[in-house]
């Protein structure tokens, strides 16, 4: 299923199948972990495409393709890479004490995300809870219906959702927008001549990218064209909350900065680093960076041939496009954690499929991009959402999960890891999973802290 999989990817990016494309999918397949969601076939699918990518723009450089090989368990592990972090020999804690399923009056589960303060805070507030404990938010849930208190959470700018059914979620108006949606789509954003890649010995050698992104999804995207020779530097604001942990999961290849968009500084800083970009990829609502000038066209403006990637929760469009979610939460509202368990007891999946994808996806789409750029010029704006990676998982079937695994064994997983010394302390983490046959993908620098690095470009 594999490889036609990795090339339906292609296809919705313009890019055929080749006679000389070169991809071997090892492994068996579903279920891998407990989960009847076909989740080893998607990473594996998602990440095979990544590197049939990787071997086009090897191509471009050099006029060889390279040998790809994804293997299926790796990919699953992939999926929930932050799970085996560890830092100085000990895990990170990664997830809120309050996040979780909490029933509603009506027998409705709302699944509520609490691991940034303010939408803990505000989880809280909202709820009515009298004290800042899980016993009393589920108390304070329990007095909501399951509509009331979705909505209540949304319009008060925080996280949550309100576990459906598949038939639920396919009936509901956001469901059927995205439906209309492809997993993955590029579109013109504006005219620029060709333009060769940046000299080099790794396919993204030179390309410089600019990471605007926050949690697991967009990171994800930078560390894979990181690990492939990109100069992809991660910039956030201070006064934004970040996860540092998931640094040491999604930060390794990466310099980190600060820049701050409230200031016209920092706006007027960011602007000069987009003129000698390559890529532009953003995490964050449609249309929030674009309140601060950095709207696709606005940044194809700046910099004519840029790649720009959107990564979202709820795609672009729909009646919930400018809603805010997480992984977790979009799992429940369609319907993948209710098939996981049940609407009475449902259970988030062994793995956070929907961010690790979309991230895979958002760096195949730079890198189309890019192949576009030296093929026909143009600036191009890349479309990814959790969402649309949920549908589109959905669309892949289920197995019977019995057969799954709560871990791989110790001796599949020890060569899956690899260590790094570097500023976060010394720490375990997941290798690149794609392998080429020419230029094998490495982490040239360990992760670094936020705001590490100056706001500019490497030498």
């Amino acid at each position: 299923m594999n490889a036609t999989l990795s090339h339906d990817i292609l296809a919705l990016l313009g890019r055929p199948a080749r006679s000389d494309d070169n991809l071997l999918v090892s492994g068996s397949s579903d279920p891998v972990f407990r989960t009847p969601w076909r989740i080893a076939e998607a990473g594996a699918s998602a990440l095979g495409a990544v590197g049939l990518a990787l071997s086009d723009l090897w191509r471009l450089r050099t006029g060889r393709g390279q040998a790809v090989t994804v293997d299926r368990h790796a990919a699953a592990a992939s999926l929930r890479s932050n799970t085996y972090v560890l830092r100085n020999g000990e895990r990170p804690v990664s997830w809120d004490p309050l996040t979780g399923h909490y029933p509603t009056r009506d027998g409705r589960h709302m699944f509520l995300h609490t691991n940034h303060p303010h939408h803990r805070a505000g989880a809280l507030r909202i709820a009515g809870a009298a004290a800042d404990t899980k016993e009393a938010l589920a108390a304070a849930v329990a007095k909501w219906d399951g509509l009331a208190i979705e909505e209540a959470i949304a319009a008060g700018g925080c996280v949550g959702g309100l576990t459906r059914s598949r038939d639920e979620w396919n009936a509901h108006p956001h469901g059927q927008a995205v439906s209309q949606l492809p997993l993955i789509d590029i579109v013109p954003i504006g005219d620029a001549p060709p333009r060769p890649l940046p000299e080099g010995d790794r396919p993204l050698s030179g390309v410089r990218v600019l990471d605007l992104t926050r949690v697991l999804a967009g990171p994800t995207s930078g560390r894979v064209l990181a690990e492939n020779g990109a100069d992809v530097l991660h910039v956030v604001a201070p006064h934004l909350p970040y996860q540092t942990e998931l640094l040491m999961d999604t930060g390794h290849g990466k310099r980190c900065t600060w820049i701050d968009l409230r200031e016209p500084a920092g706006v007027e800083t960011l602007k000069g680093l987009i003129q000698d970009a390559d890529v532009f990829t953003q995490g964050y609502r449609p249309g929030t960076v674009a309140g601060r000038g950095f709207s696709p066209e606005q940044v194809a403006s700046l910099r004519p041939g840029i790649v720009y990637v959107s990564i979202c929760a709820y795609g672009h469009e729909g009646p919930w496009a400018a809603r805010r979610g997480f992984d977790s939460i979009v799992q429940n509202v369609t319907g993948l954690a209710a098939t996981q368990g049940s609407l009475v007891k449902p259970r988030n999946l062994p793995v956070q499929a929907l961010d690790y994808i979309a991230g895979y996806l958002g760096a195949l789409g730079a890198m189309i991009g890019l192949a576009r750029r030296v093929e026909q010029g143009g600036s191009w704006h890349v479309r990814v959402s959790l969402v649309q990676v949920a549908h589109w998982l959905a669309s892949l079937g289920t197995v019977d999960p019995a057969d799954g695994l709560a871990e791989l064994p110790d001796n599949e997983l020890a060569p899956l890891f690899m260590e790094s010394d570097g500023p976060l302390g010394h720490i375990r983490h997941l290798k690149p999973v794609i392998q080429l046959s020419e230029t094998p993908s490495f982490f040239a620098k360990p992760a670094e802290p936020l705001g590490t690095s100056a706001a500019r470009w490497a030498a």
